[in-house]
């Protein structure tokens, strides 16, 4: 085991002070290591020292322009940064390099998420639920992304698979709530709604939607 794979260990194990000296030597014992830059920005992000980890990152990518995980750690601050539209472009290159991984593609489509492009958002996610099919993560923005485009169909099906994987999911509950109130049927949503209240009884917007429920189905009696 090689120094660099030593620090990726204590960084898993969390002894950053241990990782930051492996990295310091095998960056002393081989200046062009483009892997130990990486590896010592990823470190820096991981205690929130964004620039220093930002210098990191395109020392690796200086070094070794096609080093896939560089851009994706650079991308990963930018993402925290908010710097959205910096960050789509280097997960681009990092795909374009070769690390088409679930995490690489779920960043990509939650970068165009919060840029509010949701078309351009849905084969990302769709894509990161492909390659990574338990993260729940991924699954519940993509099916929040098909309900927000209002491919109602799709986004209950994507919903139905978060509880499949996360039987406690209560925001899945919720917005299967929702669908079913789009598709007019108030007692499966008043059910959807009753157990997102089960799971989370502080869900102000399954309350609301509840209550309204409860009405709907009154006013039918």
């Amino acid at each position: 085991m090689d120094k660099n794979e030593q620090a990726v260990k204590q960084m898993q194990e969390g002894k950053i002070e241990e990782a930051a000296k492996l990295l310091n030597e095998a960056i002393e014992e081989n200046p062009k290591d483009a892997v130990a830059y990486t590896n010592f920005g990823n470190l820096l992000a991981a205690v929130n020292e964004d620039e220093k980890a930002l210098n990191f990152f395109n020392k690796a990518i200086e070094l070794d322009e096609k080093l896939a995980t560089a851009y994706y750690g650079k991308g990963n601050v930018l993402f925290n940064q908010e710097k959205y539209l910096e960050a789509i472009d280097v997960y681009q290159e990092a795909l374009s390099h070769g690390l088409k991984e679930g995490d690489v593609y779920y960043m990509l489509g939650m970068s165009f998420y919060n840029l509010s492009d949701l078309a351009r958002a849905l084969p990302s996610l769709q894509r990161a639920t492909e390659l990574n099919t338990e993260d729940v993560d991924a699954h519940f923005q993509y099916a929040l992304t098909l309900a927000q485009l209002e491919q109602v169909d799709e986004a209950k099906e994507a919903f139905e698979r978060v509880i499949e994987l996360d039987e406690n999911h209560a925001d899945s509950y919720f917005n299967l709530g929702v669908a079913y109130a789009f598709k007019d049927d108030a007692a499966k949503a008043l059910e959807m709604f009753n157990k997102a209240l089960d799971i989370q009884p502080d869900h102000v917007l399954s309350a609301n939607g509840k209550q309204q429920m409860e009405q709907v189905l009154n006013n039918e009696e």
